[in-house]
């Protein structure tokens, strides 16, 4: 087993945090979990601490999710994930780390595997209330929290909440913060959710990857974030139907995009995409609307056309700049 690279508290020490050295105390509530439905896997996490993101979540397609806290050790992550991908469980790695590592008493890690495999420690030396519960395909764990309802209840709120993964892991947050959350207040939260299976390319593989690093209201923002990543989800699919001539499921997905987001720049993209298909007497009406709004558009599609990104012929690209107000 390869060690943790943190150096032990000196033999006989009777204070092991001064072993930790510089080690982020990571004092949060998170969760992790494989979606039974989609296969997918996950962590999602609040605290105040600047940028938890950065330091608690890990996760890989097809390997598993990884919530590191308390005295943060970010080699559980990477050294977790490595050894589930080698086909070792999640309970062993977790298991076998922790026997390298001296300071584990002061650690809170959660592990979950591609199989659904769930693992968690809690230190004995983690600053109360602190403690996790092992569900069915997840773990919720949490350190230095305003009471010891917290860990309880966002596993009851995970377990009855609607939807997909993202949304049931935003429930168990906010079930968190009801229940009073983290005992010095909220600065950031994150998200990171990964697809079943890997398809070698992690930038594919990754379904939502949002942080909010510093805010007043970090659920509220990480909400809105996940919010705007389903918009973006929805676009490119609405995007690939158009390509493939699917103009139902294409004007389903930008509708669905839409509803999401008030951003302008999803109506240009719908209508370049009814464009493409065929649609051009649909798109009209769009980019109308958007050039009568900003004539930036127009300065847009009027570029996208010369460049040939719009797949129809030059007297439909003039009816469609012609629709533009005088100046």
């Amino acid at each position: 087993m390869t060690p943790i690279e943190i150096a032990g508290p000196a033999r006989g020490d009777p204070n092991p945090y001064r072993g930790a050295g510089g080690a982020p105390l990571i004092h949060t509530y998170s969760i992790v979990a494989r979606d039974p439905e989609s296969g997918q896997l996950g962590v999602a996490v609040q605290s105040h601490y600047f940028a938890v993101g950065s330091i608690v979540t890990w996760a890989e397609a097809g390997v598993g999710a990884i919530a590191t806290q308390s005295v943060g050790e970010p080699s559980y992550g990477k050294l977790g994930l490595d050894l589930m991908r080698a086909g070792v469980a999640a309970p062993d790695a977790l298991s076998g780390l922790l026997v390298a590592d001296r300071l584990r008493e002061l650690r809170q890690v959660a592990m979950v595997d591609a199989h659904g495999r769930v693992s968690a420690h809690t230190g004995q030396l983690a600053i109360a209330e602190a403690g996790h519960l092992v569900g069915e395909g997840f773990s919720v764990q949490a350190n230095i929290m305003e009471r010891a309802t917290v860990w309880p209840a966002m596993a009851n709120a995970y377990q009855h909440a609607c939807g997909d993964l993202a949304e049931r892991m935003l429930a168990a947050l906010d079930a968190a913060e009801a229940e009073g959350g983290d005992l010095r207040g909220r600065q950031s939260a994150a998200m990171l959710i990964v697809d079943a299976a890997s398809t070698g390319r992690p930038w594919i593989d990754c379904v939502f990857d949002v942080r909010v690093d510093d805010h007043p209201l970090p659920l509220v923002e990480l909400r809105r974030l996940v919010s705007i990543r389903r918009a973006f989800r929805h676009k490119a699919t609405g995007d690939a139907a158009f390509a493939n001539g699917s103009v139902e499921v294409g004007e389903r997905e930008y509708a669905a995009a839409e509803r999401l987001t008030d951003d302008a720049e999803f109506r240009l993209w719908h209508a370049v995409g009814l464009v493409n298909a065929g649609q051009v007497d649909d798109a009209l009406k769009i980019f109308r609307e958007l050039f009568a709004a900003d004539r930036r558009w127009l300065e847009l599609a009027e570029r996208l056309s010369r460049q040939g990104a719009m797949f129809t012929d030059p007297a439909s690209i003039q009816r469609i700049l012609d629709v533009a107000p005088r100046a």
